[in-house]
C-alpha cells in the first residue's frame, strides 16, 4: 500500500482530498481536527443572533448578521487548532489573511450594508449577489478565472462538509477530559438562566422595559418558531462552511498557474480574424450613419431601443471570447505573440467602439423616453464592460496579466457601491421629472419606485406630488427592519399628507 493511502486512512475521511475528482481536490484537504469550543460557540452564537435579528424587510438586521458572522470567522481564525496526527507529506505555511482578502471582506460587509441605507429591493438583491463573489474571494482566494470559479463553488461545498465537522466538535465537548468544552457549556447555561430569571422580574416591574425587551426577543410561537429554526439551521451551515474554509484554507496557486491546453495558431486566429472584420464593417456603417446625420431623433430612438440590448449582448459575449482566446491561444513563439496583439487588440478596440455606440443609443433613447431601472442597470454594466476591455488592451502589452480578473471584479464592486451611494431610484425620478418637451411625466412609473425616490418626488408641485407620494409603499417593521431611506421618506411623506383627487 502506498504512503499516501496509508496517511489518508490514518487522518480520517475529513482530511483526504474531497472531491477527489474535482479541479481543486488536491488543493483542499479540510481541517486536521474538529473545531475548538470557542470557534464552535462563535458559529452557534452567530446562528442564534441571525435568527433573532433577521428582518422582515431590507434593513439594519442584515448588517448585524454580516458583522456577527465576520466576528465569528475572526474567532475561528484565532482558535484554529494546530495540525495533529501524522506529519503531512507537504508542510504548508501558516495561513494569514492578506491585505487582498481583508479588502474583499470589507467589500462584502459594505455591500450588505447597502440594505441599511437604501430601500430599493432590486439594488440590494444585486449587492447581495455580488457579496457572494467577494465572500468567496475572502475565504478561498483565487487569481485566475479557474481559481475564482473554484473559490466561488467552495463555500457551497464547505457548508455541507462543515456539518460532520461541527458534529465532531460537539461530540468532543462531551468527551471525558474536555474541560474547556464543559466550562463553555456550563457558562452558557448559567448565563441563560440568570438572564431569564432576572429579565422576567425586571420586565414585570416596568411596562416600558417589558415592551423594549419584547421588541428584542424573537417571537418563538407557531410559524415564528419554524422560521427561527430554519434561519438558525441555514446560518449554521453557511457560517460553519465559512469557518471550515478559514480553519483549512484551500491552496489554489496550482490552479492559478496552470495553463490550459493550447491550440494551433490558425485554429483561433482565423475565426477571430473574421469576427474582427465583421466588427470593423459594423463600425464603418455606424460611422457613416452618424456622420451623415439625416435621421429623425424619435425614429432613431425607437431603433436604438432594440439595438441597444443586442449590442450589449455582443460586447458581453466578446468579453467571453477574449477570455477563451487568452486561455487557448499559444504564446511561446514571437509569431504567436504578434498574432495575439494584433487580432485581439483590434477585436478589443472595435468592441469598445461598439460599446460606445450602444451607450450613445441609450443616451438618445433615455432623453426621448425617460430613464428606467433596467436601462440604468444595463448602462452601468456596459460601462463596466468597457473598463474590462480597457484592461484587456493593457494586458496585451505583456500578454500575461494574472491581475486582470481580480481588478475587473473590484471595479464592478466599486461601481455597484458608487451606484448605491448615488441613489439610483432618486436619479431615475430626477431624470423623469424633466421629460422631453412633447411628453408628459410618467406618474405611474414614479409611483412604483422605492422610498429612496421620495426626496426627489417631494419637490414636485401641487396635487401630482401628493398623489404620487400616497401610492409609494413604505414597509413597516421593528428595529430589525430599520432603513435610512424608508425612515427619511416616511418623514417627508408625513409633511405632505394632503392628496388631491
Amino acid at each position: 500500500m502506498s504512503t499516501t493511502t496509508t496517511e489518508q486512512r490514518q487522518r480520517g475521511p475529513l482530511h483526504g482530498p474531497w472531491p477527489a475528482d474535482g479541479p481543486w481536490g488536491r488543493q483542499w484537504s479540510g481541517p486536521a481536527a474538529p473545531p475548538r469550543g470557542l470557534a464552535l460557540l462563535a458559529v452557534l452564537a452567530t446562528a442564534a443572533v441571525s435568527a433573532a435579528v433577521f428582518p422582515d424587510h431590507i434593513g439594519f438586521g442584515w448588517l448585524i448578521i454580516a458583522l456577527t458572522s465576520a466576528a465569528a470567522l475572526m474567532v475561528t481564525q484565532k482558535a484554529r487548532p494546530a495540525p495533529t496526527g501524522p506529519t503531512p507529506l507537504v508542510v504548508r505555511p501558516q495561513h494569514r489573511p492578506g491585505k487582498a482578502r481583508l479588502a474583499w471582506a470589507f467589500a462584502t460587509v459594505a455591500l450588505i450594508a447597502v440594505g441599511t441605507v437604501r430601500s430599493a429591493g432590486w439594488l440590494f438583491a444585486l449587492c447581495l449577489a455580488t457579496a457572494t463573489i467577494t465572500l468567496a474571494l475572502t475565504l478561498a482566494g483565487g487569481r485566475s478565472l479557474r481559481g475564482i470559479y473554484a473559490a466561488y463553488t467552495m463555500p457551497l461545498i464547505a457548508s455541507f462538509r462543515a456539518v460532520p465537522w461541527l458534529a465532531r466538535g460537539l461530540a468532543r465537548l462531551h468527551r471525558p477530559g474536555a474541560g474547556a468544552g464543559v466550562r463553555i457549556a456550563a457558562t452558557a447555561a448559567v448565563s441563560i438562566v440568570l438572564l431569564a430569571a432576572f429579565g422576567g422580574l425586571l420586565a414585570s416591574a416596568d411596562l416600558y422595559f417589558s415592551q423594549a425587551l419584547a421588541s428584542v426577543i424573537p417571537d418563538l410561537s407557531g410559524g415564528s418558531f419554524i422560521r427561527w429554526v430554519f434561519i438558525f439551521t441555514v446560518t449554521v451551515m453557511i457560517v460553519g462552511g465559512a469557518a471550515f474554509l478559514v480553519a483549512s484554507p484551500p491552496h489554489l496557486s496550482k490552479l492559478d498557474e496552470t495553463e490550459g491546453r493550447k491550440v494551433h495558431r490558425w485554429e483561433w486566429a482565423v475565426p477571430l480574424g473574421l469576427l474582427t472584420m465583421l466588427f470593423g464593417a459594423f463600425v464603418g456603417v455606424q460611422a457613416v450613419v452618424l456622420l451623415h446625420g439625416n435621421y429623425v431623433v424619435a425614429e432613431y430612438a425607437n431603433a436604438a431601443r432594440t439595438g441597444f440590448f443586442q449590442l450589449s449582448a455582443v460586447t458581453g459575449l466578446t468579453l467571453v471570447v477574449l477570455a477563451g482566446a487568452a486561455r487557448w491561444a499559444p504564446r511561446d513563439r514571437p509569431a504567436d505573440r504578434v498574432l495575439i496583439r494584433v487580432i485581439l487588440g483590434a477585436l478589443t478596440t472595435l468592441t469598445m467602439v461598439i460599446a460606445a455606440t450602444a451607450l450613445h443609443r441609450m443616451n438618445i433613447y433615455t432623453a426621448e423616453y425617460g430613464l428606467t431601472r433596467l436601462r440604468l442597470l444595463v448602462f452601468c454594466c456596459e460601462l463596466w464592460i468597457m473598463f474590462a476591455l480597457g484592461l484587456v488592451l493593457l494586458a496585451g502589452v505583456r500578454i500575461r496579466a494574472p491581475w486582470l480578473p481580480r481588478v475587473a471584479i473590484a471595479a464592478g464592486v466599486l461601481a455597484l457601491l458608487g451606484l448605491a451611494a448615488a441613489n439610483p431610484d432618486a436619479m431615475i425620478a430626477e431624470r423623469n421629472l424633466h421629460p422631453a418637451p412633447h411628453r408628459e411625466i410618467d406618474l405611474v412609473y414614479l409611483q412604483n419606485l422605492s422610498p429612496d425616490a421620495v426626496p426627489v418626488i417631494a419637490r414636485m408641485p401641487g396635487d401630482r406630488r401628493d398623489c404620487v407620494l400616497s401610492h409609494i409603499e413604505i414597509a413597516t417593521g421593528d428595529w430589525r427592519s430599520w432603513n435610512w431611506g424608508r425612515e427619511h421618506a416616511r418623514q417627508l411623506i408625513g409633511a405632505n399628507t394632503r392628496c388631491g383627487s
